[in-house]
């Protein structure tokens, strides 16, 4: 199994001499094709700014991201966020839907930002993944927030992406809804017909981070360890351990 994304000696810092924050890094690790990875950690860990180092939405300070093959930190600005359209899709906690546009209409906007005109099986297809093929014409203020949750999801999925990165998908989801969408997310990875192959998601909920293959821990920027087939149990330990003093832990490579 190879990569869908490596990352070698990575680090992202914010503003320059004294004043200069490094918010992750150095990091190295990789994320295998075919996948379900949650990273994990206290606030402030850099989980956020590994998943955007790693997806193409921010540019990394030093070292590489290489995404499907590509090196992201050899692109140009236009070139990287041409390329992040085709090869990743990304799910935020808040939906970010557009009010005025139909789920249809919202789930097409990928397709029309890369220049390309949306074909209505494309979009009807993606939309039935996170099954929602019945409420193609309804805008979000007639959508629950799982179902706006889904049109999100299916608006990630329309570019058949190489990676799906998720932060905090279900944050803004009541239990039953979240669980619902963290099943749809592992049956993604799980099945080749609906697959979209890897999934790395930030949270900070063990019980949400036990449906992943594996959970690679992050504290102050830097990895702190890695649990394979985890459980609630085991993530919420690991997490205790976190704030303990101990050595640094490197995630091996898989």
């Amino acid at each position: 199994m190879d990569d869908a994304v490596r990352l070698e000696a990575l680090t992202r810092r914010y503003g320059s001499g004294k004043t200069a924050v490094t918010a992750l890094g150095p990091v190295s690790m990789s994320f295998p094709r075919g996948s379900f990875t949650a990273i994990m950690g206290p606030s402030g860990s850099g989980k956020s700014t590994l998943l955007q180092c790693a997806a193409g939405l921010d540019r990394a300070t030093s070292g590489s991201a290489v995404l499907d093959g590509t090196d992201l930190s050899a692109l140009s600005e236009t070139k990287r966020t041409t390329f992040r359209r085709e090869a990743t899709g990304f799910v935020f906690q808040a939906y970010n839907l557009l009010p005025s546009l139909t789920a249809e209409q919202n789930v097409a906007l990928p397709l029309r930002l890369s220049g390309r005109r949306p074909g209505r099986d494309e979009v009807r297809r993606a939309l039935a993944q996170v099954g929602l093929a019945d409420r193609a014409h309804s805008r979000p203020d007639h959508l629950s927030g799982g179902q706006q949750q889904r049109v999100a999801v299916a608006r990630a999925l329309v570019t058949r992406p190489a990676v799906l990165f998720a932060d905090e998908p279900t944050g803004a989801l009541d239990l039953t809804t979240g669980n619902e969408l963290l099943e749809l997310l592992r049956d993604l990875v799980d099945s080749r017909e609906r697959g979209v192959g890897t999934v790395v998601m930030v949270t900070h909920d063990p019980r949400v981070a036990a449906f992943a293959d594996r959970v690679v821990f992050l504290t102050d920027g830097v990895l702190a360890g890695e649990l394979h087939s985890p459980t609630a149990q085991t993530v919420a330990a690991r997490m205790s351990d976190l704030g303990r003093p101990g050595p640094v832990a490197t995630a091996p490579r898989c």
